[in-house]
């Protein structure tokens, strides 16, 4: 009788179990954003298959009870490991790469551009956050409601990094409510259970539906802001201050693609930084993930050894690599492999902007560009002349690439004009009035900024006319052009050093090129030059706004969907402060200390006590409230003196005094912890110390 007891025992927790699992899994999917389904579904699947069979045997035999938790978490490691490093026995590789899928995936996918690569060191972190999650649940099912609760904290990180929205996001919701509410029933009595599924039925359609509805698919997901990707310590020349060396040995092979059509120039470096004296790019590199968009164009590039520096040739948009893993700005399409010791082939996809016409387009004023340093005097007067005193737009950037094609000409010879600071250009400008397209880029970039147009310099290599076969591109083809940022289109390259750069009788190649083409044959002559005419506002697109957008669904499915987010976002308070946390102490040297300080003030202001914005650290310890211990104001104190030292002593600052500003901070934490609880827990979901400080 006790073995059908015990039996018939079994049986009752194993739908529980199963849909404690599923509900667990649901949640491991919303990573679906970042990875895309297909790399999620196997270990996802593999680890709740592991998780059901260890409780199946445990149920079975009674003995193993009690080593459950450990015999399923040993279990669920081991078939990762065996999923994601081979089919071997437990070694350094797998154990290695599970500590590292614990520490380090989940920051590797934040410094990823989505949807990340699908690999074993970026993709581990979540089911093993479906592990952790589904053998606490287990192990929590007495009580199922606190059961779904790390299966809801996976879901909740999940959408911390990207959220679901639209259609998927209703089936998600649906799907996930549904399985909860049924497990929530099926561990109710006989008799509770009828009454249980209708509201849980109407909850998951009402939720569903309300996350729908505030979205509808139109608004970017929320997501949270990439980390900036370490460079590991280089040394890396400067491409633009290289044109002169080789453009006197035009021979050298530099790369060669193939498979390419329509391909106007190779890029392998964007420069938008300028003081005056040197041009610098910027730092916005990600690890590429597996893609960046839809790529219509493909061709397959090799770089032999000979070429030094990480530099790998890239179009302006690129879409996706295979062959190599490289990082990516995505801001100028910049591809960089650092460490590369050897050469490398691999296949690259771009886009490519078409627009129907450019000669009337507007520039962009959202686009950031670097500063101009010291200008000199008569610069800000020969840019007014050579844009004909047209206001910015792209018809004034045509006129100045013509200014600059008319008035100045390429350097020739054994000793070509380097430089590209405002010393050179003065001399290129007003004097000799001859260089390389170091001086013309840098020159245009320059008067570009003086009149408003935002503008940058980029650095590659002219495609050479291609015939059957692979091409390759010489130390000859090198060139650096400018680019002009313009509304509605992106950055556009022009050519002002003209034909001599281009390639004499050479048509555009590219859908981009050959608009601007058009653009710069459509350009009247100077004395006919007038500013492109402002588009009139339409009436009837005046009469829509003065009525007002109709509400495509019900208020009551906003405010659902409105809750709802309002939950998730308070959920997401804590993670973020933690996250913000983890940034400032990777910081080293002073840095490292002042953002020690800045967590200290934060502390502060999350328990509500307003600190100026030019607060020195002495002066917050007077804003301490009474009920802290003493020790937080020893803190602030020790603090203040490391800030002291590390800002005004003119010594190096270490890893040590870092690490003693922080113990400072804990301090603080430990002072501030006395404190009565609703302080407390007020201080943990309070969200304007996510804040900047106000000026």
């Amino acid at each position: 009788m006790s073995a059908y007891a015990g039996s018939n025992r079994h049986r009752h927790s194993r739908l529980p179990t199963t849909l404690l699992l599923l509900a667990t899994g649901l949640a491991g999917m919303g990573w679906v954003p970042v990875f895309g389904a297909g790399p999620l579904a196997l270990p996802i699947g593999v680890t709740l298959v592991v998780c059901f069979a260890v409780a199946e045997l445990c149920a079975a035999v009674s003995a193993l009870a009690p080593w459950r938790p450990v015999l399923a978490l040993a279990a669920g490691l081991l078939a990762l490991g065996e999923l994601e490093f081979g089919p071997d026995l437990p070694g350094p590789r797998m154990l290695g790469g599970l500590l590292d899928g614990v520490v380090q995936s989940w920051q590797l996918t934040l410094q990823s551009t989505w949807p990340a690569r699908p690999d074993p060191e970026l993709l581990l972190f979540v089911p093993l956050a479906v592990l952790f999650a589904s053998v606490l649940g287990v192990e929590l099912l007495r009580r199922p409601a606190v059961a779904l609760l790390p299966g809801l904290a996976v879901l909740g990180l999940s959408q911390a990094y990207v959220a679901l929205s639209g259609p998927v996001a209703t089936v998600s919701g649906l799907a996930y409510v549904v399985v909860a509410g049924a497990l929530l029933a099926a561990t109710r009595r006989q008799g509770s259970r009828a009454v249980l599924l209708v509201p849980t039925a109407v909850l998951a359609v009402a939720v569903s539906v309300g996350i729908t509805a505030f979205d509808q698919g139109a608004q970017p997901p929320l997501a949270l802001q990439h980390e900036a990707v370490p460079l590991p310590p280089m040394r890396v020349e400067d491409p633009l201050g290289q044109i002169a060396e080789r453009l006197t040995h035009p021979a050298a092979p530099v790369f060669s693609y193939s498979g390419a059509s329509q391909v106007d120039r190779w890029r392998i470096a964007v420069l938008e930084d300028f003081d005056g004296v040197t041009w610098r790019a910027g730092d916005g590199y990600r690890r590429l993930g597996a893609s960046l968009g839809e790529a219509r164009h493909h061709a397959r590039i090799t770089v032999p050894a000979s070429t030094d520096g990480p530099w790998l040739p890239s179009q302006a948009e690129p879409a996706a690599v295979t062959g190599i893993a490289p990082l990516v700005d995505p801001g100028t399409g910049v591809l960089l492999l650092p460490g590369r010791t050897g050469p490398v082939s691999y296949d690259l996809g771009w886009r490519e902007p078409a627009p129907a016409a450019l000669l009337d387009a507007g520039i962009d004023p959202a686009a950031v560009t670097g500063g101009l340093g010291q200008v000199p005097p008569g610069v800000a007067e020969l840019a007014r002349t050579a844009t004909g005193g047209l206001r910015p737009s792209f018809r004034s950037a045509l006129q100045l690439e013509r200014y600059f094609s008319e008035h100045y000409r390429l350097a020739t010879g054994p000793r070509l004009p380097t430089g590209s600071g405002w010393a050179q250009l003065r001399t290129f400008l007003f004097g000799a009035k001859a260089g390389t397209s170091e001086q013309f880029a840098a020159a245009y970039v320059a008067l570009a900024r003086v009149t408003g147009i935002p503008a940058r310099i980029a650095v590659g290599f002219h495609a050479p006319a291609s015939g059957s076969g692979p091409v390759t591109v010489h130390n000859g083809d090198v060139l650096a052009w400018p680019e002009v940022a313009v509304a509605g289109v992106g950055w556009v390259p022009l050519d002002p050093a003209g034909a001599a750069t281009s390639g004499a009788g050479q048509q555009p190649a590219g859908a981009l090129a050959q608009v601007t083409a058009r653009a710069r044959a459509e350009l009247p002559p100077p004395p006919q030059l007038h500013d492109p005419d402002t588009p009139k506002d339409d009436p009837a697109a005046g009469e829509a706004a003065a009525e007002g957008p109709a509400f495509p669904f019900p208020p009551q499915w906003l405010l659902a969907g409105a809750v709802g987010l309002s939950m998730l976002l308070v959920a997401a308070i804590p993670l973020l402060r933690t996250l913000r946390t983890a940034r400032r102490r990777r910081r080293t040297g002073a840095d490292g200390v002042v953002a020690a300080w800045r967590e200290a003030r934060d502390l502060l202001r999350a328990r509500g006590i307003a600190v100026p914005p030019g607060a020195t650290v002495r002066e917050m310890t007077g804003l301490l409230p009474s009920t802290a211990d003493r020790s937080a104001a020893e803190g602030l104190e020790w603090l203040a003196r490391q800030v002291d030292t590390a800002l005004w002593s003119g010594a190096d600052t270490d890893d040590r005094a870092v690490e003693q500003a922080w113990t400072a901070v804990r301090a603080l934490r430990k002072g501030l912890a006395g404190e009565p609880w609703r302080v407390r827990l007020r201080a943990s979901f309070e969200v304007r110390s996510l804040l900047p400080v106000p000026a």
